[in-house]
């Protein structure tokens, strides 16, 4: 960091490269310099009293998931990405996941962090402290700041107790307008069990499953929702409790059909497809993503927002849907053509800058038109 400052270069932090936003990416047409965090990669600390695993920036999500789980306790952060994303880079993009619902983005799961400043300092914030009162919450600023402001090397991350029961559904709803009705049913009646509720529209799973092929998927047509509940004692009868409600969603015409997995391997099954959507979406052609957030109440109408409008100005692009409609995560990614973008160079960004005003209208915000 001394020697870029002093040279005047800029810096490219580069994890896992899973992310898809292009920012680990270095600009060929100036001098730069990439700092990879591979050898970066230990687990410094985990200690089941504090409920707390400190692990180096590069540090692989499933490594340290792994570890935890072997000491009998849950890192609920879960991307499709896990078995390639570093910790690094996962704090510095808040990476969210399909168990935000329950336990939070990462900012929420972050006690502490390790950061080399601009000037060469390391700013040491390695706490496990629960509370922390003694002023201002410096790591605040370095969660999903990408790097901008100084270079994670390490964190502190809060855990949990392992889940040792759970249960699966996935549930075609009537409509899309549905969705909001059957989450506020099962968060009245399991809130403190769900963990996640997933949308997937027909057209990113039909996409997938065709891709993957030796996938069974129980719909051909209409929105699905895939369901997650988690409890860590056994006390409960989670999958009595989800068929129960999922049985009110049907009297009331929320859900036209349901299917709950009655082991793992069902359930396995299904996750597949959810953790597959991207490989998917690849088979389809060139697509422009957009990863972005909007109040969970807004969610329906920035999609019925972005398909009537993306048709009437962009004629013969298609949208995959899917994303994390518990806490208002939607991925709006516009499948095109070669061509179109071919006849217009500023086809790309004419998309985003339209979906982006979109979100800004329903109250929400997309990462990549920061900077």
């Amino acid at each position: 960091m001394r020697l870029a400052r002093g040279l005047g270069l800029a810096i490219v932090p580069q994890g896992g490269n899973t992310g898809l936003a292009g920012g680990a990416i270095p600009d060929r047409s100036t001098q730069q310099i990439v700092v990879a965090f591979e050898r970066m990669n230990r687990i410094r600390d985990l200690d089941v009293v504090d409920n707390v695993i400190i692990a180096e920036a590069g540090c692989i999500l499933r490594t340290a998931q792994d570890r935890a789980a072997e000491a009998g306790r849950l890192l609920p952060v879960s991307i499709a990405s896990e078995g390639s994303a570093h910790i690094g880079g996962i704090v510095a993009t808040n990476a969210g996941g399909v168990n935000v619902l329950r336990y939070g983005t990462t900012r929420q799961l972050v006690l502490g962090v390790e950061v080399v400043l601009p000037s060469g300092e390391v700013l040491d914030r390695l706490t496990r402290l629960r509370r922390d009162n003694a002023g201002y919450d410096l790591k605040q600023l370095f969660i999903g700041c990408e790097g901008t402001l100084g270079l994670i090397t390490a964190a502190s991350l809060r855990l949990f107790p392992r889940v040792t029961q759970s249960a699966t559904a996935l549930v075609q709803v009537a409509q899309l307008s549905a969705v909001l009705e059957l989450f506020v049913l099962l968060n009245e009646q399991l809130g403190d069990f769900l963990s996640s509720f997933e949308l997937i529209s027909a057209h990113a799973y039909r996409a997938t499953v065709a891709q993957l092929g030796d996938t069974q998927w129980p719909f051909r047509d209409g929105w699905a929702v895939l369901i997650e509940l988690g409890v860590s004692s056994p006390a409960c009868n989670l999958q009595q409790a989800l068929e129960i409600a999922l049985e009110g969603a049907l009297e009331r015409e929320i859900a036209l059909d349901v299917v709950i997995a009655q082991n793992i391997a069902q359930a396995r099954a299904l996750w597949r497809v959810r953790e597959s959507l991207s490989e998917g979406e690849r088979a389809l052609g060139p697509s422009i993503k957009h990863d972005v957030s909007v109040p969970v109440s807004r969610t329906v109408k920035l999609i019925d927002n972005a398909e009537r409008g993306l048709a009437s100005r962009f004629p013969g692009v298609r949208l995959n849907i899917f994303g994390h409609v518990g806490d208002g995560n939607i991925h709006l990614n516009v499948i095109h053509t070669t061509q179109q973008a071919a006849d217009d160079p500023s086809f790309e960004r004419q998309v985003t800058n339209f979906v982006h005003d979109l979100v800004a209208e329903e109250g929400g915000v997309s990462p990549q038109s920061m900077g």
